[in-house]
């Protein structure tokens, strides 16, 4: 990834701003049909293994697990997840910090193209409620048609919120671990798959699929639901460019899920 290969994934493979379509951004050699070589693909698929979120979040629950910080019941420990979430978005963030250095990438242009950030972050507030419709209407309609794959009548998420410490925990974990770190993580795999591994269309499966796989404590209709929305926010980014409407509209979205949970369990 360093030396003479820095520059495979130079600025140049940025878009357009104002190019269209959901294969942006696109390099000019995808454009001009040019195929990857083997060393970029394995590099790219390296990269997106190790930011999937799994390796790191393996890695950092064995440790935990040594230091004594998972509950000796089985059940989810309060202290374990949220130290987890964040220690996770601290080493996934900065994996990708590095990955990007390493190939001469602006994290700017990356993450935020040439949008002003200002709008891209007001562009997500009607987002947020647009993502809260999407998963509603996902759930009723499984609700509806497909009723065996609620699963899990009880977010095990809720017997972790007992104190107003923890709910004040939760909320930072949700925006800082949950918008802020998966929509960054989002864009880089996007951005890998586009360059070498197949092109944005098959990356926007792979990544929603793997990110409603995530969520398979929750049930089997909440992993549908969220897997959906991961598509969603990844079309915003492709889209425009910028992770500043997918962060604000995850986070929101996630907030919004909190105080439900807060209300079903009052």
């Amino acid at each position: 990834m360093g030396g003479a290969r820095r520059n495979d994934y130079s600025m140049r493979d940025m878009p357009e701003p104002d190019e269209p379509g959901l294969d942006r951004p696109e390099s000019p050699r995808v454009a001009s049909g040019l195929e990857p070589r083997g060393v970029d693909r394995v590099a790219a698929l390296l990269e997106v293994v190790l930011c999937s979120g799994f390796p790191t979040q393996l890695a950092l629950g064995a440790t935990l697990a040594q230091l004594g910080l998972p509950s000796t019941s089985g059940q989810l420990d309060t202290t374990f997840v949220v130290v987890l979430a964040l220690a996770d978005t601290v080493l996934l963030v900065g994996l990708i910090l590095v990955f990007l250095h390493a190939h001469d990438e602006s994290p700017r242009a990356v993450f935020f193209g040439d949008r002003p950030l200002k709008q891209e972050l007001l562009a997500g507030v009607p987002l947020v409620f647009v993502a809260f419709g999407v998963a509603l209407g996902v759930l009723i309609a499984i609700r509806i048609m497909a009723p065996w794959l609620h699963t899990v009548d009880r977010n095990p998420l809720q017997e972790l919120m007992r104190r107003p410490t923890d709910i004040a925990l939760f909320a930072i974990v949700v925006v800082v671990a949950g918008g802020v770190r998966e929509e960054l993580q989002r864009a880089f795999l996007l951005r890998r798959f586009q360059q070498s591994l197949g092109g944005a269309r098959f990356g926007l499966v792979v990544t929603s699929t793997s990110f409603g796989l995530g969520h398979y404590l929750q049930g089997a209709d909440a992993m549908i639901a969220t897997g959906l929305l991961g598509a969603f926010w990844g079309i915003v980014y492709l889209r425009r460019g910028s992770v500043g409407g997918p962060i604000v509209s995850h986070s929101g979205f996630n907030l919004l899920q909190l105080l439900q949970l807060l209300v079903l369990a009052s």
